[in-house]
């Protein structure tokens, strides 16, 4: 009996495995997935092509001074508490501002709603989703000093100076409150009347007294400092007075003018150093530039000239002709391991303050901090990266998003 079925059940387990196969086969009847509309969180660095500074090699020449890239090539910071700070800081200083709609930014014309707008929208809809960023901003692309988007990024710092408000024999060099009376007369002196004249001696303009020069000179470079005065105790900030108007020169040109000086490090750090050991020629450097920094004591947080605090590694001093104050960039930010550029992180930057050496549209001097360690960052600063000017998307295409 057994045999006699044998055939009967082969027949059998063949027909169930064709049916299966068929049924395999067949289309299938659920609906195809459409793909995400939602996008991508956008990168937040990005490794670029560049030398041992930053510069991007052989980039294409952008004729006009702002050229809009599309987001795809580009990526976006997450935002900190220290971020939010610093856009709401930024918005004080908008409406502290006497922006003129219609501004000229390079080819751009910017208004007073568009950089406020850009702030609103990045603290209302894109700080808990940066994903969003391309649907409700535009990014604009600085050409830069050379024309091909490498924009340079220097770091400048808030010194602490030990201070006396008397004149010892230790501390004998003046720190001088802006002369108003002898501005009104007309020129003012140069450094070297000022401080090796003594053309402002005897006037009451002395704020304090420092132990040597150069620590002045940086604390005027910077645009303000902290004094702690030795004999009462008490700590200021001394912020920025107002200058001469003599034309700034950078002091490294002393150095790079003469054969006969040897410097290999001519960072603040490595001049110090020298003029240190050189005595006798300190002054013939530091008066190598004839601009001079005047100041006013105060109490309270370091400002920057838009008149809100500062805050280090997002604030910077930019050319108000190029980057408003109140406006907001991306910037591609160098990050720096043994002095090398080896990749560009995405960071947001603010421009609230201003310099006498920042002109142009290739170059911004980061804030970054307080202190000696503070110094030793922004000494180690001078490299190159990208950076867009952010505004908002043309009304209408925003209003089909809401």
């Amino acid at each position: 009996m057994n045999i006699r079925l044998r055939p009967f059940y082969g027949v059998l387990v063949l027909a169930v495995l064709l049916t299966f196969t068929f049924v395999e086969n067949l289309p299938s009847t659920e609906p195809t997935p459409e793909p995400s509309l939602v996008p991508s969180r956008p990168p937040t660095s990005m490794v670029l092509k560049v030398d041992r500074y930053g510069k991007v090699r052989h980039a294409a020449r952008k004729e006009q001074v702002y050229t809009l890239t599309p987001w795809k090539e580009i990526g976006f910071p997450e935002l900190t508490d220290e971020l939010e700070i610093a856009l709401k800081n930024q918005l004080r200083l908008l409406e502290m501002s006497s922006l003129k709609d219609g501004t000229a930014a390079g080819n751009l014309r910017l208004t007073h709603d568009q950089l406020r707008e850009t702030i609103e929208i990045i603290l209302a809809r894109i700080k808990d989703d940066p994903s969003l960023v391309s649907q409700y901003l535009e990014a604009w692309q600085v050409n830069g000093a050379d024309g091909r988007g490498n924009v340079y990024f220097t770091g400048y710092f808030t010194p602490v100076l030990e201070v006396s408000s008397k004149r010892t024999p230790k501390y004998r060099y003046p720190i001088y409150a802006y002369p108003a009376d002898l501005a009104k007369q007309g020129r003012l002196p140069s450094r070297a009347e000022i401080d090796g004249l003594g053309l402002l001696e005897g006037k009451g303009l002395e704020l304090a007294w420092a132990s040597n020069r150069l620590d002045i000179y940086i604390m005027q470079l910077q645009g303000s400092g902290y004094v702690r005065f030795v004999d009462t105790g008490e700590q200021m900030l001394f912020s920025y007075a107002g200058e001469n108007g003599h034309p700034y020169r950078n002091i490294q040109r002393f150095f790079t003018k003469r054969d006969d000086l040897s410097l290999n490090n001519l960072s603040l750090t490595g001049m110090g150093r020298w003029m240190r050991e050189n005595p006798h020629l300190a002054d013939s450097v530091l008066f190598y530039n004839p601009s001079y920094t005047f100041f006013k004591a105060n109490k309270g947080l370091v400002k920057g000239s838009g008149q809100v605090p500062l805050m280090e590694d997002i604030s910077v001093a930019a050319d108000a002709r190029y980057f408003p104050p109140g406006s907001v960039l991306l910037a591609a930010f160098p990050v720096i391991d043994n002095g090398a550029v080896v990749r560009h992180e995405f960071r947001l930057l603010l421009p609230q303050d201003v310099g006498g050496a920042i002109r142009g549209k290739g170059h911004l001097d980061v804030y970054c901090g307080i202190g000696k360690q503070a110094q030793k960052k922004a000494s180690g600063l001078h490299h190159y990266g990208q950076v867009w000017l952010l505004l908002p998307k043309d009304d209408e295409e925003v209003a089909m998003l809401r």
